[in-house]
């Protein structure tokens, strides 16, 4: 892995939920380079062992753990085998979080031909359940993690929060009401968590992605043969840098806000990596 940086994290226990899903596998990959000790903190465990085992078949030092970071009490059992491995973190990525499509609405603008369409999915079909799904998973899955990993952080004086927020924080996108609203929770939680913890030495701040093509997205910006989506016309159009982010293209904000020579005095910001997004007016 090439890195935009390398501070020294040799001794640093960082770790990092949804850690084997697309974007997270590569803050996993640039923590360990940077010499940390990765903990990957995923729900399905087999993906985090992969990521664990080819970590550590490039020298870096990974541990897999299987959670589910909706629930207190895996949270807690996850967080003492890490404290029993590795020690106390230093570094706590939220990265687990994401979509459901039965929190997804077909159109952009409510229309009654959609209401009166069995097979079709309008505003008013979507249920109580699926919107408690997508919050509990970017909202409670942001705060359990937190709870269980910086109270050590607290009580050592020192450490690094890092939410993963997202675009729809900044302007909400059509389609998927639940999932932006869940993310500009996340931001305003990572506001609200770097003033609690301003006096402790607990730094939290947030980045923002902008539109990646990855597994989760991908019914919404490709048809089954391979071509773009009229939404990815969209997308693509409201990007100035006209393309999609890679994944690699977070690891220096990541590395930048991890790292205390370099944003020491920053905490409570989200950083957006949009190509431009949140700047354009479209116009």
């Amino acid at each position: 892995m090439i890195l935009p940086m390398k501070p020294d994290f040799s001794g640093k226990v960082a770790v990092v939920t949804g850690g084997a899903g697309v974007l997270c596998a590569e803050f996993c990959r640039a923590l360990a380079e940077c010499g940390a000790k990765v903990a990957i903190l995923n729900r399905t465990l087999s993906k985090a062992e992969k990521l664990a085992d080819e970590i550590k078949a490039a020298g870096g030092e990974a541990l897999a753990v299987g959670v589910d970071v909706t629930d207190a009490q895996s949270v807690k059992a996850a967080h003492e085998t890490v404290l029993k491995v590795y020690g106390p973190c230093d570094i706590l990525v939220n990265g687990a979080g994401g979509n459901d499509p039965a929190a997804t609405a077909d159109d952009e603008f409510f229309s009654m031909d959609t209401l009166q369409n069995p097979d079709k999915k309008s505003f008013f079909d979507l249920t109580s359940e699926s919107f408690g799904k997508v919050f509990s998973l970017n909202i409670m899955g942001t705060l359990l993690p937190t709870q269980a990993f910086a109270r050590e952080m607290a009580e050592a004086g020192k450490g690094c929060i890092i939410n993963i927020s997202s675009m729809n924080a900044f302007t909400p996108l059509t389609k998927i009401p639940a999932y932006s609203a869940a993310k500009s929770g996340v931001s305003n939680f990572t506001e609200w968590l770097a003033v609690h913890f301003a006096k402790t030495g607990i730094r939290c701040n947030a980045i923002a992605p902008g539109f990646f093509s990855t597994a989760q997205n991908a019914k919404l910006l490709w048809n089954e043969d391979g071509s773009p989506t009229a939404r990815t016309g969209k997308i693509l159009a409201a990007t100035p840098m006209g393309r999609f982010g890679e994944p690699q293209e977070l690891i220096g904000a990541l590395l930048f806000l991890c790292d205390e020579n370099c944003s020491g005095f920053m905490t409570g910001v989200v950083l957006p990596v949009d190509g431009g997004f949140n700047a354009y007016s479209g116009v």
